[in-house]
């Protein structure tokens, strides 16, 4: 298993800062992607309990949310009343030496505060001023709250998830709107960035769980605006290819990915089902997709007779994509998500070792990684705020009027 217990950060963003206004999960998600790409997080949070993902127990670790400690590790930590004149002041000067901010507040909060982009773009004309939300900063739906379980409904990923027609809508396990929407973002925030770097100027990047949602629709969306047939769910099927899916063994289930001519035809060597070759319903994908049903049930008796591990094992041989469906734990200990640095430990304040997920990005130059753990609420007010170069009587003066927050291990 990985380490990420220094303090020196490492990675291609190394020297950029970036000040997070977020909470839950899409901010927090293009923070720790920026973060573990070397950036420094300085992560805002309000004076009253901070970032709402401190509330999402159980599970707890020493009474830190396990949810928090995953969405912001590698963040170091600042608590604050950004509605007092001094907490905006606070909030101003760090973003004399940040390049990048991220929230993701309802619409108008951050303007009623006074720090919209308009009101600090004067001041601060190099700021790239990442801003997520449900639907986005335009169009009818800008007011409305936003939530993944909403944009996975509007988006249409509900209508083409589940077992198959007649079911009851159902939406992809994992908050898969709220990390698409934060991935997209930091994907907008380094295009900007590049902007910035020849150019000197800032702008805001906008993005949304709806559209994140959207974007996940490639292929469907293809099949619709060609057919003006909206798809339905398939369950583990391929709305374009088969056999593409899940597949029952005599002691759990495989994935197999025959999705192309050669692929099938190896398959079926594989399971000794040559005769099927011959078969008219079966003999191109147009015609296995045409007969999916027929095709799947003529497949799943041969996936039985045997245990996962055999049929894997004869998979590889033949050169078949095949893999095991495993639940979450057995993913952690996977050797190739180990290989690739996907479990990583830190050194939390609070709870000691404890692991977290890696950075899904590797840079033969310039290797990021995750650089730390989660911070206690407050944590590195003190420090962050020395940096800014307040002295440490003005600092003790912050924390009694309830300005700021510190928190000691």
């Amino acid at each position: 298993m990985a380490e990420a217990t220094s303090s020196k950060r490492s990675g291609p963003l190394s020297g950029v800062r970036v000040v997070e206004l977020a909470h839950i999960m899409a901010g927090p998600v293009c923070g720790l992607m920026l973060g573990d790409m070397g950036a420094e997080v300085i992560k805002v949070e309000k004076i009253d309990g901070g970032d709402d993902t401190r509330r999402s127990v159980p599970p707890a670790l020493e009474g830190e949310s396990a949810a928090y400690l995953m969405m912001n590790r590698g963040k170091r930590g600042i608590a604050l009343d950004l509605k007092a004149p001094e907490g905006k002041a606070i909030l101003r000067r760090l973003l004399q030496g940040a390049d990048i901010l991220i929230e993701n507040y309802r619409a108008g909060t951050m303007e009623r505060l006074g720090l919209g982009y308009e009101a600090l773009r004067a001041e601060f004309p190099g700021l790239i001023y990442c801003s997520l939300s449900g639907f986005g900063r335009s169009g009818p739906y800008a007011d409305r709250a936003g939530f993944d379980l909403v944009a996975q409904g509007m988006s249409g990923l509900m209508s083409v998830t589940g077992e198959g027609p007649g079911r009851p809508p159902m939406k992809c396990g994992p908050p898969v709107t709220d990390i698409t929407a934060g991935i997209l973002a930091a994907m907008g925030v380094l295009a900007a960035y590049a902007h910035r770097l020849r150019t000197g100027e800032g702008q805001v990047v906008d993005t949304s769980l709806f559209e994140a949602g959207i974007t996940l629709t490639y292929w469907q969306s293809a099949i619709s605006m060609a057919t003006s047939v909206p798809p339905g769910p398939m369950g583990s099927a391929h709305p374009l290819n088969a056999p593409y899916e899940a597949f029952e063994t005599a002691d759990g289930w495989i994935t197999i990915g025959a999705a192309n001519q050669t692929n099938w035809l190896r398959l079926l060597d594989v399971i000794g089902a040559e005769d099927l070759a011959g078969d008219p319903r079966f003999a191109q994908n147009r015609d296995r997709m045409a007969n999916r049903e027929a095709l799947a049930a003529a497949l799943a008796p041969h996936f039985r007779d045997a245990p996962s591990g055999d049929w894997l094992a004869r998979l590889e041989a033949g050169g078949v994509p095949a893999g095991p469906v495993l639940d979450v734990a057995a993913m952690h200990r996977d050797p190739q998500t180990l290989a690739r640095e996907m479990v990583v430990e830190v050194d939390h304040t609070r709870i000691g070792p404890m692991q977290t997920l890696g950075l899904p990005v590797k840079f033969s130059g310039t290797p990021g990684r995750v650089h730390g753990p989660a911070p206690l609420l407050g944590e590195h007010s003190r420090a962050i705020l020395r940096g800014a170069g307040y002295p440490d009587d003005e600092i003790d003066g912050l924390i009694a009027r309830g300005i700021v927050r510190e928190t000691l291990a």
